[in-house]
């Protein structure tokens, strides 16, 4: 088991170890359900010093913040780095957990612990290399963009990029700290959500007749949404050869929740509706797709289909700077793809080019017992050096 620091930080903090940091990250709980103004308070706490610029852009509720951390020159060429990611985590509920997802534990040369790998091993890495720098040293700006309510739907960087007012005034180059082995990721998919809703007339199941289920029709649409499914499993659209793995829009009915009692005729069903879109397509196209799918399945019987949330596929060009700088550091030569969603999907559309590369891999993400190597995190802040020596000081 890591160290674990003091609770308390203040101005004669000294520089914390990228490790002892991401234990105090990990030891923050900001699970997606909670606030992440404690986790917000905290790094701004550890970062602030003369020549570093904090911006908190709060939730229409005030429970969330996005942060946005500068230093160094304003510049009207858009020249510099950002580094973004997210505050929050899944939640880390599961019994399989053979040790406490909050407290940094040190397990066969990888770093256990809710959010090691998805994300606050990267934030550790980002947070730190800005904190060490001298921002008299800067001839072009480093900034940092922590959003909050990426995992319930990228719902802090959609905030930032439809509020930020002045967005020509960032820099143009984005690194984006999701786990991606150290690879540098391109494109990715983007997700929607939909909630399809059934409602019905309550009554007792000994007078059928006094009611009407809500279930029936929400089961028949669900089986119609099964072939639909299938039927997009066969289809081959635009930017599919850049997801071999999966080359269509993946389409899962993910809940389903209806009724109180055996002997109650249900009232409402509602099921929830995700879609993994790919690059060029249309949310609104999609949604209407289910939407006719629904309607078809079920005649007459009312229904009503929202958009729960939104993220963007992302695609950027290979040629693009950030693509190409990051890159030559890692010796990569092949475009690579996830089939996840994350804030770069937004950001794109404010005119920012965006790239994905953390340490750790997705596939222990949202899992009991995530973990980070610890090889992996050492060389991800080895290359983030690197980048910012080339894209802050030396360029």
């Amino acid at each position: 088991m890591l160290p674990q620091p003091e609770p308390a930080i203040d101005d004669l903090t000294p520089l914390l170890s990228d490790g002892v940091l991401l234990a105090r990250l990990v030891g923050i709980d900001s699970t997606s359900h909670l606030s992440n103004l404690p986790l917000a308070d905290f790094i701004c706490d550890y970062v602030d010093r003369p020549g570093v610029r904090i911006t908190r852009l709060q939730s229409a509720d005030g429970q969330k913040a996005n942060l946005l951390l500068a230093a160094g020159p304003e510049r009207a060429d858009r020249r510099g780095l950002m580094l973004s990611g997210h505050m929050d985590v899944v939640p880390a509920t599961e019994p399989e957990w053979r040790t406490d997802p909050f407290l940094l534990t040190e397990v066969h040369e990888t770093y256990a612990g809710r959010g090691t790998a998805d994300m606050k091993g990267f934030l550790a890495l980002a947070i730190n290399r800005f904190r060490a720098l001298d921002p008299a040293k800067l001839r072009y700006p480093l900034l940092l963009l922590l959003t909050y309510d990426e995992e319930t739907g990228t719902l802090g960087a959609r905030h930032f990029s439809e509020t930020w007012p002045s967005p020509e005034t960032l820099p143009r180059n984005v690194v984006i700290g999701e786990p991606t082995s150290l690879r540098v990721v391109r494109l990715h998919k983007g997700m929607i959500r939909l909630r399809l809703e059934f409602e019905g007339r309550a009554a007792h199941s000994g007078y059928p007749h006094l009611g009407r289920s809500a279930i029936e029709p929400a089961a028949r649409a669900i089986v119609a949404l099964g072939e639909l499914r299938r039927t997009m499993e066969t289809e081959r659209p635009a930017n599919g050869e850049f997801f071999p793995e999966v080359p269509f829009a993946a389409l899962n009915v993910g809940t389903v929740a209806g009724g109180s009692a055996a002997n109650v005729i249900p009232d409402r069903c509602v099921a929830q509706i995700g879609i993994r879109l790919l690059p060029g397509m249309s949310a609104d196209e999609l949604m209407e797709r289910v939407r006719a799918t629904a309607r078809a399945a079920v005649g007459g019987e009312p229904f009503t289909l929202d958009l729960g949330s939104e993220s963007p596929p992302l695609m950027l060009p290979a040629d693009a700077e950030i693509h190409r700088q990051l890159c030559t550091v890692l010796g990569q030569r092949d475009s690579h793809s996830v089939m996840f969603a994350t804030d770069a999907g937004w950001l794109q559309r404010i005119g920012l080019e965006c790239v994905l590369f953390g340490p750790g891999t997705i596939k222990v993400a949202h899992r009991p017992n995530e973990s980070l190597p610890i090889g992996e995190f050492v060389r991800a802040g080895h290359v983030l050096d690197d980048l910012i020596q080339k894209s802050c000081i030396e360029s």
